[in-house]
């Protein structure tokens, strides 16, 4: 069979599994769950012994160090990965829920149901947990699901997909509901994109160029953010303790992620004071600086000069920008006009000003007092996250379980015609 033909096979056979799927009871689908994650971690070896092979690959072909460090499994990533699966399990099933009852004057009972999406596919680079991720959660919403991961993981995705498979394959549920393209060829995302007749949606997660791919190429709906420049403002009225801390965190504590800080704003009233002693914690560790022009009047050594592209870039990586602006108003402009829409935080003890702020921001996520780190499905309490969009239609932010389903309304008579 060529690939074509064996992708279309595949999705035919997904979009027959969801219809099953709706039907699949919520005991059914957590059991199955628990069993998913004893399974992840009783496996270990053989997962570890897998994921040996493609970093052996990485090491070989030379790979920056940030992107060996997302294709790394080790114990602590494994037991992260069973833990995911076990709260997935333990959150409220969305599927059924009434989201609105309408009584009409004619007797009619309108029932507004939340289901499924149907078939969900899954385009991803690098991280083998997005394979374990998003199994689960398309399981839990009632969806079919189809993976692609990128050949940097091959054998990492290939080894939790056969021990999920597994798992799958003593209960109820349809196993063609779950499903791995295991060809590394980029003409199998060309075929797939294709097939509107049977997919729903389409969810990319990686570089800002295999979403771009995606979006033009793809005959299905997608779900996406293309990049992850957020902004952290110190406002005048900032504790700038607090702004310290916040900085360091959402810049330092994973760069090479889309919900790391690329660009500071500081507040001119507090930049004098602020500047100096951040520079140098940020320079100390690794960290490079590029500043406007009222920044390195403040700064003098070590600061490359920001360009108008700087403010734009998504570098994922010990790169910063950092700009001096005249207040709110001015940090809020910057942030709508060179921002992707993803993660933003204001640091200050002004609640007006803090409320303008998350008033006037257009992201999907808006922070008073808090890293950007925190844009996760599992820390925003989904237990996992298929993805995160700057969209607006259908889901913004972390999509976890509720932002893969859509409703429908049911509606009850006894013999009502329209007259």
């Amino acid at each position: 069979m060529n690939l074509s033909a064996h992708i279309l096979r595949m999705a035919k056979a997904a979009k027959k599994a969801s219809y099953q799927m709706a039907l699949v009871s919520t005991a059914e689908k957590n059991r199955v769950l628990m069993q998913m994650a004893k399974a992840l971690e009783s496996r270990q070896a053989y997962l570890l012994k897998e994921n040996a092979k493609d970093l052996a690959t990485a090491v070989k072909a030379k790979y920056a160090a940030a992107l060996i460090d997302r294709l790394t499994l080790n114990p602590k990533r494994i037991t992260a990965m069973a833990k995911g699966l076990r709260e997935c399990a333990k959150l409220k099933d969305p599927v059924g829920q009434l989201l609105e009852t309408i009584h009409r004057p004619n007797g009619l009972l309108i029932k507004k149901i939340r289901v499924p999406l149907g078939v969900v596919g899954i385009i991803y680079e690098s991280r083998p947990n997005v394979t374990a991720d998003c199994a689960a959660l398309c399981l839990k919403s009632g969806n079919a699901a189809i993976l692609k991961g990128g050949r940097e993981a091959i054998h990492s995705n290939k080894a939790i997909f056969k021990i999920l498979k597994d798992e799958l394959k003593k209960t109820k549920i349809p196993l063609d509901a779950l499903q791995l393209i295991e060809s590394t060829d980029r003409q199998a995302v060309h075929e797939l994109l294709k097939l509107d007749e049977y997919l729903d949606v389409i969810v990319p997660r990686g570089g800002e160029e295999l979403i771009r791919f995606v979006a033009e190429h793809s005959r299905i709906p997608v779900i996406k953010h293309y990049k992850g420049v957020c902004h952290v403002y110190v406002h005048s009225k900032a504790n700038l303790n607090m702004a310290r801390a916040i900085t360091l965190n959402a810049k330092l504590q994973k760069p090479g992620v889309c919900n790391a800080m690329e660009t500071l704003l500081v507040d001119r009233a507090v930049a004098r004071e602020f500047l100096p002693s951040i520079v140098a914690d940020l320079q100390k560790a690794g960290c490079e600086i590029r500043g406007d022009q009222a920044t390195r009047a403040i700064v003098k050594d070590g600061i490359k000069n920001a360009t108008a592209q700087d403010w734009r870039t998504e570098y994922l990586d010990l790169i910063l920008s950092i700009r001096v602006v005249d207040g709110l108003h001015e940090a809020i402009e910057h942030i709508n006009t060179y921002g992707s829409r993803h993660s933003d935080t204001i640091v200050t003890q002004d609640k007006k000003h803090a409320q303008a702020f998350l008033d006037a921001v257009d992201s999907a996520c808006v922070y008073v007092n808090a890293s950007t780190r925190f844009t996760d499905g599992y820390e925003f309490g989904f237990g996992a996250e298929v993805g995160i969009s700057t969209d607006k239609l259908h889901v913004r932010g972390p999509m976890g379980l509720e932002g893969l389903t859509s409703y429908k309304y049911e509606i009850y008579g006894h013999g009502q015609v329209r007259r």
